[in-house]
């Protein structure tokens, strides 16, 4: 049950932003469209502080988030579509009824299943496909992953992950033979397309996101690039664009090899 301090901090925030939506000249101008931008910033913020493992920047972080939240309710009410209250109850009784072995009598022992039921029950709402409820907007990566899992509810899946690794390598050969043929470059950014959805394919049968796999990829790239521009500039007294591919390897094959006996 919630503490009277935090309900009572909860009604603060809420006033608080409403008064910043009547007397701040730049709230005055939002609307729920020129957010968006906003939301998805503060959501990624909130990963980043997630994957750093900093618990007072993730705690600021999720409260950025809430701001946005409580805003678009806000915005709800002055058109009169709806109100928090109304967000509140329908989020409350959307999570009972997708929830029947918690607060029914259905039997679910794993995630898995659990997952699989969620999937029957957004179809029984009145989704016309298995594939509807991922969001147009979500990086391609994860995109993919998700349409991917969702169609597996369905059954339409490998059960086994040696065809799926196979399924890479058959792909890859075909963008080669594109490649190799000069096709027309349409063609060949086709097959690169299918070439990546196998891969996500791949990965999902691994369990391993290919959205949170390639995030840590990016960030240890950024993190040896940097300290290979500290090396050549302290070192060296070089900048990159100085040095040739043989030099720079060389820093980089060090840089890699301290990282990897350090972890």
């Amino acid at each position: 049950m919630t503490d009277k301090n935090t309900l009572q901090k909860f009604d603060e925030f809420v006033d608080l932003v409403k008064t910043l939506r009547k007397e701040c000249p730049w709230d005055k101008e939002q609307t729920h469209k020129s957010l968006r931008i906003c939301l998805i910033e503060e959501a990624y913020e909130v990963l980043e502080s997630i994957d750093s493992g900093d618990q007072v920047e993730l705690k600021k972080e999720l409260g950025d988030l809430l701001l946005q939240v409580i805003f678009h309710s806000i915005l709800g009410e002055e058109t009169g579509d709806f109100t928090l209250a109304d967000i509140l109850q329908f989020e409350t009784e959307k999570l009972i009824s997708r929830h029947p072995h918690v607060f029914g009598d259905v039997n679910l022992k794993t995630s898995e299943s659990v997952k699989a039921n969620w999937e029957k029950l957004k179809m029984k709402e009145g989704r016309t496909s298995a594939l509807q409820g991922v969001p147009a907007d979500l990086p391609a990566l994860l995109k993919a992953f998700r349409i991917q899992d969702k169609a597996s509810k369905t059954g339409f899946d490998w059960k086994e992950s040696a065809p799926v690794f196979e399924k890479i390598q058959e792909e890859l050969s075909e963008l080669k033979e594109n490649i190799d043929n000069n096709t027309p470059i349409e063609m060949i950014e086709d097959e690169f397309g299918d070439v990546l959805f196998s891969i996500v394919n791949y990965a999902r049968f691994l369990k391993i996101n290919p959205e949170d796999a390639l995030r840590k990829t990016i960030k240890k790239f950024t993190s040896r690039f940097t300290e290979m521009e500290v090396i050549a500039k302290t070192e060296l007294k070089k900048d990159l664009n100085e040095m040739s591919l043989e030099e720079m390897d060389e820093i980089w094959n060090s840089i890699k090899s301290r990282q990897i006996k350090l972890n």
